[in-house]
């Protein structure tokens, strides 16, 4: 029996996916790259913008014939496309799909399939599924062959910022507790993960929809001290909540990486405002502030929507300005995209021209690209740490893929039988780009090109 899940969106579908892939390896089934040979096909969905949901909504009508031809293939649809509402209207928008998911919940799809099988069939698995609860067990190809994964630590979203949908389809929140979250790291652990991010719609609220319970400082410590783990990376934050006592465990604990993820969306007071962000740009300025008099090397990573209702010119210029103050590590910049059922649909006029949201995102795309340059110019001659994931095939065949702690992507080559998968190396930094940074393992020579630039040791 063979499974496919089709993915789009976040972090947090992907580890959503990872999930149902688990319960169906409990239950005996295997991966296939190939939806047409697979027993079970799952789409797990994204709504955050237009395109996601229509790219999903083609996918799912392209099903159908295989679905009359073979009637016992079960579709499954899952993910904020269905909501935590159950499927609802869209039962009936397409009655070939078996089974509708909400997000983060495959107990939907278990138990329609545990109920084609026997009694005694269905005895036996509830019984394995139940001894195996806290266990995330990886499909075969990527068991010791997979070196980071995503860990939801709280589902849902209680913020109603404007322009979201999250809050709608995901539900409130709900932080798992702290030793299921341990029991699944371990198993990952086990199966040859080195690294994991922590998620979250919002995760620096970890903890505080349960009173007087943990936060999200007590689960690092927690998790710092689990055998065979590397290193820990978490997003993504709001402004609001990232308390100094966070960013003072974040600095303290070697397993937790220099990387903060802290969306801020607009450069202009009045937009943050009409968007509910709750914060002014002065805090956030403040916040970047003491994040990098805990850790300066840190990388720092924000978000930007362009386009939002009513940005002006001159609004839009702010955003640039403080981007060329602030210069930040990474931004995610994306065109406002009104969603049905959030505030920004029901109120604001969506009244940026779509051609000037593309001029917008490019110009931001345009000034970033030169931060990020400037600043990876700085790790030249430098030696990082990497924490090597795989190796590159295609066009960079030969050539390992890793990241330094504070997420620079970073390629070295070695002709030698080394498997370096899974292992933290020391690279000397020759190259550097917007992008990405080549090196060369210690005690490997120069090799120069005509122009100067030092290649990487392997043929072309």
């Amino acid at each position: 029996m063979k499974y496919h899940i089709w993915t789009a969106g976040c972090q947090m579908n992907v580890a959503d996916s990872q999930r149902v892939g688990s319960e169906l390896e409990k239950l005996g089934y295997r991966s296939t790259s190939n939806y047409r040979n697979a027993d079970v096909i799952v789409l797990n969905t994204c709504v955050v913008r237009q395109s996601a949901e229509d790219k999903a909504t083609g996918f799912l009508w392209s099903l159908k014939p295989i679905k009359e031809a073979k009637p016992d293939k079960v579709l499954a649809l899952m993910g904020c496309m269905v909501g935590v509402r159950g499927g609802g209207k869209l039962a009936k928008a397409f009655p070939h799909v078996d089974v509708f998911m909400p997000p983060s919940e495959p107990a939907p799809l278990v138990d329609f399939l545990l109920a084609r099988e026997s009694e005694q069939q269905q005895l036996e698995q509830r019984h394995k599924l139940q001894d195996e609860e806290f266990l995330l067990r990886l499909p075969l190809h990527e068991k010791n062959n997979l070196i980071t994964a995503h860990v939801p630590v709280i589902y849902g979203c209680n913020h109603v910022c404007t322009f979201c949908i999250i809050p709608s389809r995901r539900g409130q929140e709900r932080s798992r507790p702290i030793g299921e979250i341990a029991a699944e790291v371990r198993s990952l652990v086990d199966q040859g993960v080195r690294e994991v991010t922590l998620l979250g719609q919002i995760v620096d609220r970890y903890g505080f929809d349960v009173p007087d319970g943990p936060r999200l400082p007590d689960l690092l410590r927690v998790l710092n001290n689990l055998d065979g783990l590397e290193r820990i990376r978490f997003l993504t934050s709001h402004p609001n909540y990232m308390s100094d006592e966070l960013l003072d465990t974040v600095a303290s604990l070697p397993k937790v990486c220099e990387h903060i993820e802290v969306p801020n969306q607009a450069g202009d007071d009045d937009i943050l405002r009409q968007m509910k962000r709750e914060y002014t740009m002065a805090e956030y300025e403040a916040l970047i502030g003491r994040i990098r008099a805990r850790m300066p090397e840190a990388c720092i990573a924000t978000d930007i929507i362009v386009g939002f209702p009513g940005e002006t010119e001159s609004q839009f210029q702010a955003t640039l300005d403080w981007l060329e103050r602030l210069k930040l590590d990474v931004c995610h910049v994306a065109m406002y995209s009104p969603r049905p059922g959030t505030v920004s649909a029901k109120l604001l006029p969506d009244d940026v021209p779509p051609e000037e949201k593309k001029r917008r995102l490019d110009a931001v795309n345009q000034v970033q690209e030169k931060i990020v340059a400037e600043i990876n110019s700085r790790y030249l001659d430098r030696t990082v740490e990497i924490l090597v994931e795989d190796k590159q095939g295609g066009r960079w065949e030969g050539r390992w893929k890793g990241r330094t702690r504070t997420n620079k992507l970073v390629f070295f080559a070695d002709d030698s039988d080394t498997n370096w998968q899974g292992q933290r190396v020391n690279v000397q930094i020759t190259w550097t780009g917007p992008w990405s940074m080549r090196g060369l393992l210690p005690g490997q020579p120069k090799v120069v090109s005509e122009n100067g630039q030092v290649l990487l040791p392997l043929k072309a």
